[in-house]
């Protein structure tokens, strides 16, 4: 017996890039409109029609390529992959092969390695064939000459954990980048797995594609379900074959798509309809200054310098927009306030998002403001209100719009700290329920908690129950 098993994976993540028209021409990129109603004569694949780069998509690739640290091409090329399917008019895609973009960079994850990117190119999307009728297969060309880019890594990864971490952290940049909203249920991000195995003292493995992952659970269970199969073949004596395959998500299992081309059965060529594609200095300037921090810095910010939880950091970036939201509302607030700022934007605040009385189903919708939650926050860190009456507070201001402090004085909310009115509440709370006043002096502490709950109650909830327990501890003649 040599070594033990080794697994080596590389992915092939295909990102649709955000941009309103299809890379090469004015066709509207739109998600969900009737099948071929946004096709043209270039969709189509009709004999004459000319391409024309986008330059929003070109830019776009670039900003996403920068924010992985890739490095970016001054001239990049365009060739064309031919090949023969229904979702493929034309006959060929137009893909970059020779010279892409964009080359290295990468994804670091959280065990401290590293996944190297060999590259990142421009492409455009095939359409869609639909093969749910029976005998019948129907074709949409809505998304042929969606713009893509491929985003290729070297054979870095060596678990199905790494890939599905390496993924959620390259969807996190792509969204904060603006590069794409990665919303793999409208096929904004599709991943391909390359999966072989070997013994660790042996040569590399026969390589086996797996095609068109639409989640990244998916990713991981097919990777797992494809290193068993090949490792159990290769100790039956049995040689893995290089082909793609298609994952079967209903009985957890990969099955023959077709066997394996190599590169030279595209037959690739220059496209001769394009020119160079250029990215001078002043694009990378731009596109450079465009990339916000990421959510790694984010995190390692709310941690270090706020003293933020790991949890807390990592609810708070999980979205740009709730992270960009806790930083605005954080420069209208004390500098103190940043873990009940975090707490009240992480617990009050994205729960208000999923209710359905609550105008607005997004943070950048709703009517508080990041000074409003901050000013609410600040009535709670100085006692003006409590947590209950501020949560009322809230919803008030979620529903009109109208700033904290006003709702707390049009409803009377503001916290009563007064000794001589909170120990009027304490007498009728004590002549109320006097076995529960009995047990107090009597030594049970916590028997002064339905009391204070008493008061509360009498006081509609404006009390302050700090106050509260220390005039009921004197007036009982108790130790606190």
């Amino acid at each position: 017996m040599t070594g033990a098993w080794r697994t080596v994976i590389g992915l092939e993540t295909h990102v649709q890039l955000g941009t309103h028209t299809k890379l090469f021409c004015g066709c509207a990129n739109e998600f969900g409109a009737p099948p071929n109603a946004n096709t043209c004569e270039l969709c189509t694949g009709q004999p004459g029609s000319l391409p024309l780069l986008n330059e929003r998509a070109l830019r776009l690739a670039v900003r996403a390529a920068l924010a992985l640290d890739a490095d970016v091409a001054a001239r990049s090329t365009f060739d064309r992959k031919n090949y023969f399917y229904c979702d493929l008019p034309k006959g060929f895609q137009t893909t970059q092969y020779v010279a892409p973009y964009a080359s290295g960079g990468g994804v670091a994850l959280d065990d401290g390695s590293f996944v190297r990117l060999t590259r990142i190119h421009m492409e455009e999307d095939a359409g869609k064939a639909i093969h749910d009728r029976g005998d019948t297969t129907l074709v949409d060309l809505n998304r042929a000459g969606v713009p893509l880019i491929e985003i290729v890594t070297e054979p870095d990864l060596s678990n199905a954990e790494q890939a599905f971490e390496y993924l959620t952290k390259l969807k996190e940049v792509l969204v904060y980048a603006g590069v794409s909203d990665c919303d793999m249920e409208k096929g904004s991000l599709r991943c391909d797995v390359n999966v072989s195995v070997h013994r660790e003292d042996e040569p590399l493995g026969t390589r086996v594609e797996i095609k068109n992952l639409n989640s990244f659970r998916n990713v991981r269970a097919a990777i797992e379900h494809e290193v068993e199969r090949q490792t159990r073949a290769l100790d039956d004596g049995t040689a893995i074959v290089q082909e793609t395959r298609l994952f079967d998500v209903d009985a957890n299992a990969t099955r023959t798509m077709r066997v394996k081309e190599d590169e030279d059965d595209y037959r690739y060529f220059p496209e001769p309809d394009l020119p160079p594609a250029l990215v001078t200095d002043e694009v990378l300037r731009v596109e450079r200054a465009a990339i916000p921090e990421l959510p790694t810095a984010r995190r390692a910010r709310y941690a270090n310098e706020l003293g933020l939880s790991e949890y807390d950091a990592g609810v708070l970036t999980a979205e740009r927009a709730t992270s960009d939201f806790f930083d605005a509302a954080l420069r209208a607030a004390d500098p103190g306030a940043a873990k009940l700022l975090a707490n009240w934007t992480t617990n009050e605040l994205l729960a208000a998002t999923a209710d359905p009385d609550v105008p607005g189903a997004a943070l950048d919708e709703l009517r508080v403001s990041p000074a409003d939650l901050a000013a609410l926050v600040a009535l709670v860190e100085r006692g003006e209100i409590h947590s209950a009456a501020a949560r009322t507070v809230l919803r008030e201001t979620l529903r009109s719009g109208r700033a904290p402090d006003d709702v707390v004085r049009e409803l009377g909310l503001a916290q009563a700290s007064d000794p001589a009115e909170i120990e009027a509440w304490c007498t009728a709370a004590i002549d109320a329920d006097p076995r529960a006043t009995e047990q107090v002096r009597a030594g049970n502490g916590k028997a002064i908690g339905a009391l204070i709950g008493a008061v509360m109650k009498r006081s509609q909830g404006r009390a302050n129950p700090e106050v509260v327990r220390s005039v009921l501890t004197r007036m009982l003649e108790v130790d606190a």
